[in-house]
């Protein structure tokens, strides 16, 4: 059965550029005769909050974008991503590097303003990390992805909609599987989840697609099964800049409260689809 899902988290209100995700994905599994599941990907316990969960649930009822089974919350199965961590720790290792370090040293690599991470601690000894440990010091753990692609040999193509991708997980660096007081990460819970619910099609927006080549390693390492694969054109402002809630994009809240309608919306929806 077709089965997709939208995925927010809750860290503030929804967008239209979320709406749209969430619409494109229930269009394509309503049309399909499948399922459309919800999940919160609320594991960062100090920007989620219970408001902005309700909020997601009000403004899809608003418009009209109905889900099958109960929604699944990610801060309710800390255990199930800590078991899958557990699968991975032979390559994994712990970076004491912080967001600001990493910057500054990925600006003067060769992917220029990418933040990827340049791979500073990779080579720690063991004595080493072990001791800035045992001192408090904060940390992540990263995948050797490098080790992780050997492991897993030659990945070959995924399925995208519109055609076969050459995984090339290589180009992201070594990610972030786990921090020191969370040990999950984005990318682990929503491969973890998606084969947990079975999804056999993931549709998300294009600032989304480079983060699909690790998703496709980490399914190879845990031996899950890779959905098909579609990544939807972004929403832009009137100054075509995306939608995005670090640049305040107005909200389906704000819009409400100002007597936007939800059909109004929903037309700009299949306005942007038809492009």
């Amino acid at each position: 059965m077709f089965t997709t899902r939208f995925a927010p988290s809750p860290t503030g209100f929804l967008h239209p550029g979320h709406a749209f995700s969430a619409w494109t994905a229930h269009s394509r599994a309503r049309a399909a005769g499948g399922e459309f599941l919800l999940r919160l990907e609320d594991i960062d316990a100090t920007r989620c909050r219970p408001e902005y969960h309700q909020a997601i649930i009000d403004d899809l009822n608003w418009l009209g974008l109905n889900w099958d089974g109960p929604i699944r919350v990610q801060s309710e199965h800390l255990p199930d991503y800590k078991e899958a961590l557990n699968k991975l720790e032979p390559l994994l290792y712990p970076c004491f590097c912080s967001r600001a370090e990493i910057l500054v040293r990925a600006q003067s690599a060769p992917h220029g303003a990418e933040a990827i991470y340049p791979g500073t601690c990779r080579n720690l000894s063991a004595t080493e990390a072990a001791g800035k440990i045992a001192a408090g010091a904060p940390y992540a753990l990263r995948l050797n992805t490098t080790r992780a692609i050997q492991t897993t040999g030659a990945l070959g193509f995924f399925e995208e909609a519109d055609g076969w991708v050459d995984a090339q997980p290589a180009q992201l660096g070594d990610v972030i599987l786990a921090r020191k007081e969370i040990y999950t990460s984005y990318h682990l819970c929503v491969v973890h989840d998606d084969a947990l619910q079975k999804i056999t099609h993931i549709i998300r927006g294009e600032d989304l697609r480079d983060s699909t080549h690790i998703h496709v390693l980490l399914q190879a390492l845990l031996n899950l099964p890779t959905p098909i694969y579609a990544h939807h054109r972004l929403l832009h402002d009137a100054q075509g800049h995306h939608l995005a809630k670090r640049a305040n994009a107005p909200t389906l809240k704000s819009m409400r409260e100002a007597g936007v309608s939800a059909e109004s919306v929903l037309k700009r929806f299949h306005q942007s689809e038809a492009k």
